[in-house]
């Protein structure tokens, strides 16, 4: 049997290479957007060749979607999709402290691709209807329970939860001395308070 160590440290070497690349992207990207940010300056900042960057990421596209993935990744690690809402919510700014270079590159490329004909608007706008839908899915659960009052629309709840994430994330980038964890308690305490049946008396 052939010695397979060499192999695989080229696959581990290949790996920390790839990762490199991505971390510098996110802080480039954060800085600059994608507009003002090139492959070349990335590479050079990540200590590769233009054509090593290639050999991983073979556009600048193929590396902004990579970049959104590893976003996609820490969420969905975090994420208990049939939790309840609230308890979702207060564990939101944890995610933000523990992982600001993502949150920040997620929110300048959200807002670099608004314009339809950007790279990445169709992929924002689907995850931004994904959140929206999971989110009033979440509030209807709540609602067949009896834990939830019934006279609310979850979608429109949902689209004002998810426009409070949005615009908490983009407060706190711009600040980060905001009291992040206090402004998250002071919001799930009244929007636990909204979505409480009515005690009857």
């Amino acid at each position: 049997m052939s010695d397979q160590r060499p192999y695989a440290s080229l696959l581990a070497k290949g790996e920390d290479r790839r990762q490199r690349i991505l971390a510098v992207a996110q802080r480039l990207l954060t800085r600059n957007g994608w507009r003002n940010t090139t492959l070349g300056q990335i590479a050079k900042e990540a200590g590769v060749t233009p054509a090593g960057l290639l050999h991983h990421f073979e556009s600048k596209e193929q590396l902004l979607h990579a970049v959104i993935d590893a976003r996609d990744a820490y969420d969905d690690a975090r994420a208990e999709l049939t939790g309840d809402i609230i308890e979702q919510l207060e564990k939101v700014a944890e995610r933000f402290l523990e992982a600001p270079e993502l949150i920040g590159t997620f929110a300048v490329l959200r807002m670099e691709n608004l314009d339809p004909g950007a790279p990445l608007h169709e992929r924002f706008l689907t995850r931004e209807r994904l959140s929206v839908h999971l989110v009033a899915e979440n509030i209807r659960r709540g609602q067949r329970a009896g834990l939830y009052r019934t006279d609310l629309d979850p979608a429109v709840k949902a689209v004002e939860i998810i426009a409070f994430l949005n615009g908490i994330e983009a407060s706190w980038l711009l600040d980060p001395s905001i009291p992040l964890t206090e402004v998250f308690g002071e919001y799930t305490r009244s929007l636990a308070r909204q979505l409480a049946r009515p005690s009857v008396p």
